[in-house]
């Protein structure tokens, strides 16, 4: 009895190995198949494409970062403002040159100089241009400083002398600067503080021109400006040794960083 119980287990074990070994050869070994996210030999960015598209689209910004060398002064407009190429024009900010081009106030002293200066400087060459706060003024022009490599334009014209420092809000991050820079070329008489009566302290009431803003400059610093008829328009003398000016327009004024008096 227990012979043949034992001889049947055998039989039994051997005929379940048999099976076993036959369906391994049919179907072949078992394969765990990968999740979606794992299917691609390549990761995945974050936005669907596969590292290879991701590794391209940061390499084209890293050639554009590496090819932005500034950008090509095509035309300078006069001592303050130049032209780029596309056509767009850039004022300088923080400083006033004097004029050449506007034809209410003609050509002024040392506005020539001024210019050509400027055109040393920049024409020709490629510049690097840094916003400070506004984005254009109010002819559309890009409001910018300006450098040549190391060197900044918008310094180098006050602090020779071609240039007032003219600092209007919100863009005042290099006043100080600029103010600096003008003091140093007043007290040195360089260009037009030298050459147009402006060290010697001229002090006037009345203008010389048409344009009968008196451009003031507090004790404190301030620049304020007064019109005809209001409280202390005929007591207040303009020096233009301290850079006090006289202006055509309010909103001539306003641009050269002067507000108007509140009496």
């Amino acid at each position: 009895m227990t012979q043949r119980f034992l001889a049947g287990a055998i039989f039994l074990l051997v005929f379940l190995g048999s099976f076993a070994l036959l369906s391994n050869l049919t179907n072949g070994p078992t394969r765990i198949v990968p999740s979606d996210h794992e299917s691609s030999n390549s990761p995945v960015s974050g936005n669907g494409s596969s590292s290879g598209s991701s590794s391209d689209s940061r390499e084209n910004e890293k050639g554009q970062a590496s090819s932005g060398d500034g950008v090509l002064v095509t035309r300078v407009v006069d001592g303050d403002t130049i032209e780029i190429e596309g056509g767009q024009k850039v004022r300088y900010i923080g400083i006033d040159t004097p004029e050449t081009v506007d034809p209410r106030k003609g050509v002024q002293c040392f506005g020539k100089e001024a210019a050509a200066k400027n055109r040393e400087l920049v024409e020709g060459k490629r510049v690097r241009l840094e916003k400070d706060v506004s984005e254009t003024d109010k002819y559309s022009r890009l409001l910018r400083y300006v450098y040549v490599g190391d060197s900044f334009v918008n310094e180098i014209l006050v602090k020779e002398g071609y240039a007032f420092s003219s600092t209007y809000p919100p863009d005042v991050k290099n006043q100080y600067l600029f103010t600096k820079a003008e003091k140093e070329a007043r007290e040195a008489s360089r260009g037009l503080w030298g050459s147009c009566g402006l060290v010697a302290g001229t002090k006037t009431t009345q203008p010389a021109t048409n344009c009968v803003i008196k451009g003031n400059i507090s004790s404190s610093g301030e620049k304020i400006y007064h019109m005809p008829g209001q409280r202390y328009y005929n007591q207040t003398v303009i020096d233009e040794g301290k850079g006090e000016r006289w202006f055509c327009t309010e909103e001539e004024a306003k641009s050269a960083g002067w507000r108007k008096s509140k009496v």
